[in-house]
């Protein structure tokens, strides 16, 4: 019985699970294909981490329609994507570009990394050159507390 589990859980990992429904699909399979491509690079804006092509959500259905309408108007991708871009954000593309403010998004995990690096650079170099405290007791707090001890 666990072997035919983890037989299927293999064999079933590389198909994805499309949500794409056949009333959906266009007759022409070059414009149908253009679809998919296009369906995979836009987020679900309920599911957020899924594609449009991958979700159940009525939104992602009607986004599907709207690629596959504007592709059958005669648009070319890029100008699907910049339809829909126009109309809900940039936050609807599962792939961000680096134009704009978003260059800092995308930077912000190097500069935070290079900032961590120098600022640990710069304690341990002030570690290594602070001078050493000598951390043993005075006479006077040695006679104290061995007069505590015998106490």
């Amino acid at each position: 019985m666990r072997a035919a589990m983890i037989a299927f859980a293999v064999l079933a990992a590389p198909v994805p699970l499309l949500a794409v429904q056949p009333d959906e699909m266009l007759d022409d399979p070059g414009l149908e294909s253009r679809a998919r491509e296009i369906s995979e690079g836009l987020r679900c804006l309920v599911c957020q981490n899924e594609s449009i092509d991958e979700s159940n959500a009525p939104l992602a259905r009607d986004l599907r329609i709207l690629v596959r309408d504007r592709l059958t108007e005669g648009d070319s991708d890029e100008e699907v994507v910049d339809f829909i871009v126009d109309r809900y954000g940039e936050f609807v593309l599962l792939q961000p570009t680096t134009a704009g403010w978003n260059w800092l998004l995308w930077a912000a995990g190097p500069i935070m990394l290079l900032l961590a690096l120098g600022t640990g650079a710069v304690y341990l170099r002030g570690r290594a050159t602070a001078p050493e405290r000598d951390e043993g007791l005075s006479p006077e707090e040695q006679a104290r507390l061995r007069e505590l001890l015998r106490d």
